[in-house]
């Protein structure tokens, strides 16, 4: 794995964190790095890179010890292969509400025989610098597999899918969540909130990662989040702009 920094913090219990990168300039996906994020997350289902862009944004974040995850545009093996080859530290799979699904996001990403995942290898092996047979035994476990629980009939099935074999990770995703229950974004509901709890005592029972991309931190660390990415780029960009003007404003 590239991501030195994410796995090592994880070896000390520390939560880690990470920011969602949506902008196509690299400079942001090596600022995330440099500023001492574990992770980038790095968002090829909403926002609008390419896949030569996620490529780079992986290869900047490289040196600087930040691992790069990137969540796919939708639970298919044709979607999911062509980003496996960028050598990413984990792979994103939205919408994953069946248990079948989560075999199938999982073979997407391992070789056979426990897999249906293609062979066309480059960045992994560091362009052949690694030997193949040591390459073949660690995609046995890389790049992490994330599933994303986000719609009430994956919470119905969860039990189940916490079954599956080879999930490195859940990631909760509260929003779709929200509008899978008919009350979107309403972070404060208390019946939403008794779901997340739910997932999130489930996923730590069973010793799985756990993680997410949104909400209030402090509630999140209670329920024993294990990475965060609780801040986009443009998140940022946009407070530090308002914040500028207001401070400006009241001079």
């Amino acid at each position: 794995m590239f991501g030195r920094r994410f796995w090592e913090n994880r070896k000390n219990n520390k939560i880690l964190l990470g920011a969602i990168l949506t902008f196509s300039d690299l400079t942001v996906a090596e600022l995330i790095g440099d500023c001492g994020l574990d992770f980038a997350w790095i968002d090829a289902e909403h926002a609008p890179h390419t896949i030569e862009k996620v490529q780079q944004h992986l290869i900047a974040l490289r040196a600087t010890g930040c691992a790069g995850f990137v969540r796919v545009r939708a639970n298919d093996p044709m979607l999911i292969k062509p980003y496996l080859d960028l050598a990413p530290d984990a792979v994103i799979v939205p919408m994953v509400n069946t248990p079948e699904a989560a075999e199938a996001a999982v073979a997407a990403c391992r070789y056979p025989k426990t897999g249906i995942r293609g062979c066309g290898v480059r960045r992994a092996t560091r362009y052949g610098a690694d030997d193949f047979p040591g390459y073949v035994r660690r995609s046995e476990t890389e790049p992490m597999v994330i599933i994303q629980i986000e719609h009430i009939d994956a919470v119905r099935n969860l039990d189940r899918i916490l079954d599956v074999k080879g999930i490195g990770s859940i990631c909760v995703g509260p929003c779709d969540l929200s509008g899978s229950m008919g009350i979107l974004n309403q972070m404060d509901n208390p019946e939403l909130n008794k779901v997340l709890d739910e997932i999130c005592r489930k996923v730590k029972a069973r010793g799985i990662m756990l993680g997410t991309a949104a909400g209030d931190f402090p509630r999140w660390k209670a329920r024993g989040v294990d990475y965060f990415a609780g801040i986009s780029d443009w998140g940022a960009v946009a407070a530090g702009l308002r914040a500028f003007r207001k401070e400006c404003e009241n001079a």
